[in-house]
C-alpha cells in the first residue's frame, strides 16, 4: 500500500519552504503527499510581501474531503497563522483518529515576517500540541510558547523541551540551529528520556525551508513504519545532508531552500 501524508500548511511562492517544501521532502522519502493549504504568501528568497489567509472553514472542508478518500497515515501541521484556523484543523483532526500529528509551530518566517497571530499561540499550546507524537519548535518558538526568554545553552534547552512536554505533547524535538558554535545540537525527549543530536554547522545562507522540511521528513519516516526515534534520527539525517548540498542550488538573490533531491540530482 502506497503511505500517504497530509501536510497542513501555507505555500511559498518561491517554493523554498511550507507545503512545497513538505511535498519535496515526502516524494523524496518515498511517500505520497496530500495537503490542506492555509495561506498563499508572496514571497522570494529576499522577504515575505504578502499573506492571504484562507477561510477556517475552507481549510477544514480539504481535510474532511481528504479523509473521505485517501487512506492518510501521517500527518504534520506547519503555518496556520490564525486562532481560527488552528481551531479548525484541531476539529479537522477528528476525521484521522490514531493518525500521528507532528506539529511544527510555525510562528516567524527566517525574514523576521510574522506568521501566526498572537491570539493563536496559545490555542497552539492548548489545543493543538496536546494532539501531537512530536512538537518541533526552534528556539525562539519555543520560549514564545512557555512565555520564557530564549534558552542559552544546552541545559536550558532540554529545561524547556521537559516543560514543553509536560504540556501534553508525546514527545518534543526541540532545534537548536538558532544557537552558535561549531555544531548545532538538537534536544528530543520523550516518556523514555532525552536524546542529543549534534550536527555539524554548514557554512552556507540557504537554509530556507529547513524546519519545514525536517517536520515533513518525521512525517514521512512515521508513514513508512518507523517508530518516532527512528523517523527523528533519520529526518535529522536527511536535514543534515540536504543542507550541505545547498549550494548546489542558484535558486534567487537571498537565502535559497536546501537541496531536498541531494541524492537523486547530479552536483551543478
Amino acid at each position: 500500500m502506497t503511505a500517504i501524508a497530509l501536510t497542513i500548511a501555507g505555500s511559498d511562492s518561491a517554493g523554498g519552504a511550507g507545503l512545497q517544501a513538505d511535498l519535496r521532502t515526502f516524494a523524496a522519502l518515498g511517500v505520497h503527499g496530500a495537503t490542506a493549504i492555509t495561506a498563499l504568501t508572496a514571497q522570494n528568497t529576499l522577504a515575505v510581501e504578502g499573506v492571504h489567509m484562507v477561510p477556517p472553514e475552507f481549510v477544514l472542508a480539504q481535510m474532511r474531503t481528504i479523509a473521505k478518500d485517501l487512506n492518510v497515515v501521517a500527518i504534520k501541521t506547519g503555518m496556520l497563522g490564525t486562532l481560527g484556523i488552528v481551531e479548525a484543523v484541531v476539529e479537522g483532526l477528528k476525521a484521522f483518529p490514531g493518525v500521528p500529528v507532528v506539529v511544527d509551530p510555525v510562528m516567524v518566517a527566517q525574514s523576521g515576517d510574522p506568521l501566526l497571530d498572537d491570539n493563536a499561540v496559545d490555542a497552539v499550546r492548548t489545543k493543538l500540541m496536546p494532539l501531537a507524537v512530536v512538537v518541533t519548535p526552534n528556539m525562539p518558538e519555543a520560549a514564545r510558547l512557555l512565555g520564557s526568554a530564549i534558552a542559552r545553552d544546552e541545559a536550558e534547552m532540554t529545561a524547556q523541551a521537559t516543560r514543553l512536554r509536560a504540556l501534553g505533547a508525546n514527545a518534543v524535538l526541540l532545534k537548536g540551529g538558532h544557537a552558535t558554535g561549531p555544531t548545532s545540537i538538537d534536544i528530543f525527549v520523550d516518556g523514555d528520556g532525552t536524546i542529543r543530536f549534534e550536527a555539524p554547522r554548514t557554512p552556507t545562507k540557504h537554509t530556507h525551508g529547513t524546519g519545514c522540511t525536517l517536520s515533513a521528513a518525521i512525517a514521512a519516516e512515521l508513514a513508512k513504519g518507523a517508530s518516532l526515534r527512528e523517523a527523528v534520527a533519520a529526518a535529522k539525517a536527511y536535514v543534515s545532508a540536504a543542507i550541505a548540498a545547498a549550494d548546489q542550488l542558484d535558486i534567487g538573490k537571498g537565502r535559497g531552500p536546501v537541496h531536498h533531491f541531494h541524492a537523486w540530482w547530479a552536483p551543478s
